[in-house]
């Protein structure tokens, strides 16, 4: 059964950027613009569209310049977790952000993930598709070939009843996690303290059954290197036309 659009969200914004220098040399990479947006503004506004009211965003590098560019944001209303003291890796700064979520299920993105709707925007429909009696998480998908800014192996195929199975060592999968999901409170569970990796917690609901994926309506854009966000802003101009 579909849930209720989510009303509030985790954002994670915390990460160094290492590879999109020389622009997080002065910056956060969630700052670095994109088409005359900062990645992360692409990602809020987003959120605001699908009805979110609060979303928690993670900072760590940059973190006074964060907080400063988020200040004057109203839709959705920001809170932000601070994790100047220790950097918490994808699934601790979740963990830690829990008591801001409250117990439905919430949307979770990637600060640089950006995407191109199809005809029905992708939130509204992993609303429609998540069913929390049989899923944890489910996580959109965009296809390996014809992502922009994309060439790596991919992360994840579909099994024959829609469930997930991880991408083998050296193997190839068809699809790719576009940063972009839902979790319900449950896929926290029994986390371990400190930092660490939501790819634990991926594949511990996978080998539960409680994995599953949505494919991507439109264009995933992957912005991880300053040479994406060229090819990132013609496919927006493209989109416009």
């Amino acid at each position: 059964m579909a849930i209720p659009t989510p009303k509030t969200a985790m954002v994670l914004a915390a990460g160094l950027g290492k590879r999109m220098s020389p622009y997080t040399d002065r910056m956060p990479k969630p700052l670095v613009p994109v088409a005359g947006r900062a990645l992360l503004d692409h990602v809020l506004d987003r959120l605001a569209e699908a009805g979110v009211e609060r979303a928690v965003v993670n900072v760590h590098a940059f973190a006074e310049l964060m907080i400063d560019h988020l200040e004057s944001r109203r839709e959705p209303r920001i809170v932000i977790s601070d994790e100047r003291g220790l950097l918490l890796d994808t699934g601790g700064a979740v963990v830690k952000a829990l008591p801001e979520l409250g117990a439905a299920p919430f949307f979770h993105l990637n600060a640089d993930t950006i995407w191109i709707d199809g005809v029905k925007p992708n939130l509204a429909r992993l609303a429609e598709a998540f069913d929390a009696a049989s899923m944890d998480a489910l996580l959109l998908l965009a296809p390996t070939a014809g992502s922009v800014g994309y060439s790596g192996r991919g992360d994840f195929s579909f099994a024959a009843d829609g469930r997930l199975r991880r991408r083998g060592e050296r193997e190839v999968a068809p699809f790719v996690y576009a940063g972009a999901a839902i979790f319900a409170p449950a896929f926290l569970a029994s986390s371990p303290p400190g930092a660490f990796s939501l790819t634990l917690l991926f594949d511990r609901a996978a080998a539960a059954g409680r994995l599953h994926g949505l494919r991507m309506e439109g264009l995933w854009m992957h912005v991880g290197t300053p040479e994406a966000i060229h090819q990132a802003e013609a496919a927006i101009e493209a989109s416009a036309r």
